[in-house]
């Protein structure tokens, strides 16, 4: 699967990890950044990420920063990303399973790295049901 992956400073050392286990687990991972743990600004790899997957380039992008709000809302501002939070599995899969979401946004501050390669997983795995959850899906558009 291609993914798109990126981070800002607080969530750099996640993003590494991820970036080195998601190749291994046979996946094309495209790092949008950032590359180091300085301070930087967190819209600057949201947004070219999330247009990536907006754009079918990527079919999910993963996105970590200190709380994931911060990139997660920045994301939500393109259209065709439904990003979501996620600190537990079970969020990773209602997320993918009655949002349709494809972006995923994790709290890097808040879970362990072991605990981030769960909640990858169980997102990456996981389809979306549709039925119900189209119509609702349909709707967030307006």
């Amino acid at each position: 699967m291609k993914i798109a992956l990126g981070s800002d400073h607080a969530g750099f050392t996640h993003k590494e990890m991820l970036r080195t286990w998601l190749a291994a687990e046979g996946h094309e991972v495209r790092d949008f950044g950032t590359y180091s743990a300085d301070s930087m600004d967190y819209p600057d790899v949201a947004h070219p990420l999330s247009a990536a997957v907006e754009s079918g380039e990527f079919a999910l992008g993963l996105l970590l920063c200190g709380s994931a709000n911060g990139v997660c809302i920045t994301a939500n501002k393109h259209a065709g990303v439904r990003a979501a939070i996620a600190w537990l599995p079970e969020l990773a899969a209602l997320a993918r399973q009655h949002n349709d979401a494809n972006v995923l946004c994790v709290p890097a501050r808040y879970v362990s790295e072991e605990q981030t390669r769960e909640i990858v997983s169980t997102f990456l795995k996981t389809n979306f049901e549709g039925g119900r959850h189209q119509l609702r899906v349909a709707k967030i558009k307006g």
